[in-house]
């Protein structure tokens, strides 16, 4: 397969946020197109086929029979919004979209500096990935003032976010866990 390169490999081109992926903030992946990783994807493969094409929704195929049910389970990172999220990116274009990903991104890392206890890492960027960005402003805004007692552990202070995110997430019925693919039963 030819080198797959991207522009900006924090967004692929399916439409993940691989800036929010724990694969990718530990730096296991260098996202979409950043070189070693997850490259011989069969979107990738299809993408290096149609010059010009950097977001699928480029594609005048778009949706596409390797989009089957797009949104329906999760690898690292959530799938769940991907489909929104290419159609946000669409909407309100790269640059503000990219802006808005710079914040969520600057969101995760305060939320892993300040706020893990060592076993958080995926529910924040899971969390972060979902939420929308007016709620994380809040939940930060209410978490600038956990950090400041030095008596509080760390843990402590993982706790109280945790619990804010879920307050927030469940106000807007959003499940902040990943989803397993469906077994070969299911899938019957």
């Amino acid at each position: 397969m030819q080198p797959f390169i991207r522009q900006n490999p924090r967004f692929s081109l399916c439409g993940l946020n691989c800036a929010l992926c724990p694969m990718n903030v530990g730096h296991y992946c260098p996202g979409c197109g950043g070189g070693a990783g997850n490259q011989p994807c069969a979107i990738a493969r299809c993408a290096n086929q149609r010059p010009g094409v950097e977001y699928c929704y480029q594609c005048d195929q778009f949706p596409c029979e390797k989009y089957p049910e797009i949104d329906r389970a999760d690898s690292f990172i959530t799938y769940r919004n991907r489909s929104r999220d290419l159609e946000k990116h669409r909407r309100i274009g790269e640059s503000a979209y990219e802006t808005e990903l710079n914040e969520k991104s600057s969101i995760l890392a305060v939320l892993l500096d300040r706020f893990n206890d060592g076993r958080r890492k995926s529910f924040f960027c899971l969390a972060v990935n979902l939420l929308e960005l007016e709620d994380l402003r809040s939940i930060m805004r209410e978490l600038d003032t956990v950090d400041r007692p030095l008596d509080w552990t760390v843990k402590e202070r993982a706790q109280v976010a945790v619990r804010k995110m879920k307050a927030a997430a469940d106000k807007r019925g959003i499940a902040l866990i990943l989803r397993k693919a469906p077994g070969k039963d299911e899938r019957e």
